[in-house]
């Protein structure tokens, strides 16, 4: 049994918001876990009774990092009230901004947030690749963190191009988007796209798209890899190195179901194909497995989490039921997290770009799941690669916007009526929704369940993990003092609980990790 020292801390950031993740470790290896998201904020109650529209305002605040993504969701959950379609000029620009969003995301985190820690002397000083590493991704000083900074910083310039500014733009209203960019704007918008795709061809791919598009199995891949000095010298290239040696690949499983509401609805005239109707598909999978999307099997479970909701014992409600009312805090008890438990027909579910990747089909990603199951390698590949998919139909849409640029982007909605609807998307950590009920004008009810809330969630009334409680595991930990493979499984799942103070406390066989702050 590995022993500790009582009371000792180590810092383990870079994640968004107030994360606390306890774990037992028994020789070496994690055998129990509990993620505490810490800090109330109550957003669906700040909304109640505001005017139907004052959530397009409110909820892009929620966070700083996907602000786009809140802001799509509500305003699709007002379109649905209303019973009103965007012209397809509105939805291109919608979507390309909502993918800028999600790629300088993607970049960030692999890079910025997850790969540093291949940086880690102590942990991999050891490793064939660890000086490398630490050129590459030490904080402040490596060569392919400061360009990443520099280009995703350049990516967004497109949110500002078209929404004013990021974060926290409000262009977007029930009916279309406030304004129409005119042809120099669009430009400006396909030229730094241009570049930005260059430049993650080169360093993170290290091959074209259409290259990378190419691979459709596990032995693909590693012939890929071997195929060329740039492919292994570029971002991905090096990472499946890396995390292949570190065995990334053998741990932080999960619970193996998977849940995307699909994401970028399609222009009714356009190039880009989907399915559904959206470019990233809809879909419910357990395993490779995939299953038809039913929203009303959604529910959320308090039983862990300090939130009064009626019934005794509180039973799991769908989110037009579900109210949040927070009733205590503090340590001890059943319930341990501001967080609750969201379940899809009752099941624990990971959402995210694997999950994604699981559902729309993607061949490699089936075959690496289906030979050795979700691991902290598919999981962050997935992040990694995501991009690859999403900057071809971005340009496409941009190209479409220059053609159409005389057509409608705003379509009239004068009021919001009585009712109820809901704003389901793929944020860049996964499945958000925002469900909203109007009445009297007035917003009655808000719920909004986020990504991390799915992969971050407390226990639930029959006493199954969260997910990313259930892939911590079984998790390698080399030395409690130096928990980074403990850090590898949670930061694989891209943690968003909008910030904290980070400490490992050790005790006896009990460690606690508490993760943030954020980007």
């Amino acid at each position: 049994m590995v022993k500790t020292t009582k009371g000792m801390c180590i810092p383990l950031n870079r994640a968004e918001g107030d994360l606390e993740i306890r774990v037992t470790i028994e020789d070496g290896t994690v055998t129990e876990a509990w993620s505490a998201g810490t800090m109330f904020r109550g957003f669906e109650g700040m909304m109640q009774g505001r005017g139907a529209l004052d959530g397009l305002v409110m909820t892009p605040r929620i966070c700083g990092i996907c602000s786009l993504t809140h802001l799509t969701a509500a305003v699709e959950a007002l379109e649905a009230v209303a019973g009103a379609a965007p012209p397809d000029n509105a939805r291109r620009l919608r979507n390309v901004a909502l993918m800028v969003e999600t790629v300088q995301s993607d970049i960030r985190q692999a890079i910025l947030m997850f790969m540093v820690d291949f940086a880690n002397i102590k942990a991999y000083g050891g490793h064939p690749l660890g000086e490398e590493a630490r050129a590459r991704y030490a904080p402040l000083s490596g060569r392919t963190a400061i360009e990443t900074i520099r280009e995703s910083k350049r990516l967004l310039q497109v949110v500002a191009v078209i929404g004013g500014q990021w974060p926290h733009t409000s262009f977007m209203v029930p009916g279309g988007v406030t304004s129409s960019p005119d042809v120099a704007k669009i430009l400006q918008c396909r030229m730094i796209i241009d570049g930005f795709r260059g430049w993650y061809e080169r360093t993170i791919l290290g091959c074209s798209i259409a290259r990378w598009r190419e691979i459709e199995s596990v032995d693909d891949l590693w012939a890929w890899l071997l195929e060329k000095k740039s492919h292994r010298e570029g971002t991905v290239g090096f990472f499946l190195r890396f995390a292949k040696h570190a065995g990334l690949d053998t741990y932080g499983r999960g619970p193996n179901r998977f849940l995307s509401y699909g994401s970028y609805p399609l222009p009714l005239a356009t190039a880009v194909q989907g399915r559904g109707g959206r470019l990233v598909g809809v879909g419910y999978a357990v395993g490779t497995e995939v299953f038809p999307f039913d929203p009303g099997k959604i529910a959320e479970d308090i039983s862990h989490s300090w939130y009064e909701q009626g019934g005794e014992p509180p039973h799991p409600l769908h989110p037009f039921a579900g109210r949040t009312r927070p009733y205590a805090s503090g340590q001890g008890g059943r319930q341990y997290s501001w967080v609750k438990a969201p379940r899809y027909a009752g099941e624990v579910v990971e959402t995210g770009p694997l999950a994604e990747m699981v559902i729309d089909g993607s061949p490699l990603f089936t075959d690496l799941l289906e030979g050795g199951g979700p691991s902290v390698m598919a999981r962050e590949l997935a992040r990694l690669v995501r991009p690859a998919g999403l900057l071809g139909p971005m340009a496409t849409w941009v190209d479409e916007l220059l053609a159409a640029d005389k057509e409608s982007f705003y379509q009239p909605v004068k009021v919001i009526p009585d009712g109820e609807g809901a704003g389901l998307i793929q944020a860049a950590r996964g499945a958000l929704g925002h469900w909203v009920r109007v009445e009297d004008g007035k917003i009655a009810h808000y719920q909004i369940i986020t990504p991390s809330a799915w992969n971050g969630s407390p226990r639930d009334e029959n006493g199954r993990r969260g997910a990313w409680e259930e892939a911590l595991i079984g998790t390698p930990v080399n030395d409690v003092d130096n928990p980074v493979e403990a850090g590898h499984v949670v930061r694989s799942f891209d943690p968003c609980l909008v910030c904290a103070v980070h400490c490992l406390e050790k005790g006896g066989r009990t460690g606690g990790l508490t993760i943030g702050p954020g980007r």
